[in-house]
């Protein structure tokens, strides 16, 4: 059993109705993508990030390591967004000369560049939310309710175990590597990182092709059957959720009239 579904299923929110859940995730994600908006992404954010820690019980330091794994891309990503070139320096609100031109960040650049940054972790958030206090089992359960073809929903289940064994595969090498000093200084680093890179994905192949293999061994069809745990709800649980996501809809629109919309 991987981290993530360890703290899925020891999750408060783990008896609490998958396709409730689901719903509340997906109308705030498509908010947070509709509204083009910094403060509703950053709503959006506390909100999923208050449901997931105090509502659902998973602890602030793993929420927020996890948030940054997303960060760190986003920071690259919105620095080629915010940076611009232009021979005309007074649309920046500071600039260096460089070959002939000017480099700098406007006011455009860094409205823009906050807005994909704070969109993309509200985003991240809901999909984080639904993973830490949904078990994968549950989740696939929902969609096979829902009618989602049966193809896609074996797919999910497979890729989601095959992550995770070359996650742990990667996790192995690498211990092992720090265990013989393989970091210990910058040059065996990278030498420890290249073998790492080159021999991951033949350990992970073989460790599919086994897990596969015993699939097969015990039966394995195209489906995965597994015993589902009944969820009795009422149609009015279902408000909550609905009335959050309509809430941060009508801040949306409000900032669309009197804003613009960005801030």
């Amino acid at each position: 059993m991987t981290n993530i579904d360890k703290y899925a299923y020891s999750s408060k929110l783990k008896h609490t109705a998958p396709l409730k859940k689901l719903i509340f995730a997906m109308l705030a994600l498509a908010v947070c993508l509709w509204a083009d908006s910094v403060p509703v992404s950053v709503l959006v954010l506390f909100i999923m990030g208050w449901c997931t820690v105090y509502k659902g019980g998973t602890p602030v330091a793993l929420f927020i390591k996890l948030m940054l794994v997303p960060v760190t891309f986003l920071i690259i990503g919105v620095l080629t967004i915010a940076i611009n070139a232009s021979g005309n320096k007074d649309i920046f609100l500071f600039s260096i000369a460089a070959f002939g031109t000017h480099l700098g960040v406007s006011q455009s650049g860094m409205q823009q560049a906050a807005l994909l940054f704070f969109k993309s972790t509200g985003a991240v958030s809901c999909l984080y939310f639904l993973s830490l206090s949904t078990p994968i089992v549950d989740l696939l359960a929902v969609l096979r309710r829902l009618k989602v073809p049966k193809m896609m929903i074996e797919l999910m289940g497979l890729i989601y175990r095959l992550i995770f064994v070359l996650l742990e595969t990667a996790d192995t090498i690498y211990t092992a590597q720090s265990s013989r000093l393989g970091y210990a200084n910058l040059i065996s680093a990278y030498r420890s990182l290249a073998v790492l890179a080159s021999s991951l994905f033949i350990r992970a192949y073989k460790r599919s092709d086994e897990l596969y293999t015993a699939l097969e061994s015990r039966g394995y069809d195209g489906e995965l059957s597994v015993l589902e745990e009944p969820f009795e709800t009422h149609w009015t649980e279902y408000i909550p959720p609905v009335t959050i996501n309509l809430v941060l809809v009508f801040i949306a629109l409000l900032l669309k009239r009197y804003t613009g919309g960005v801030l």
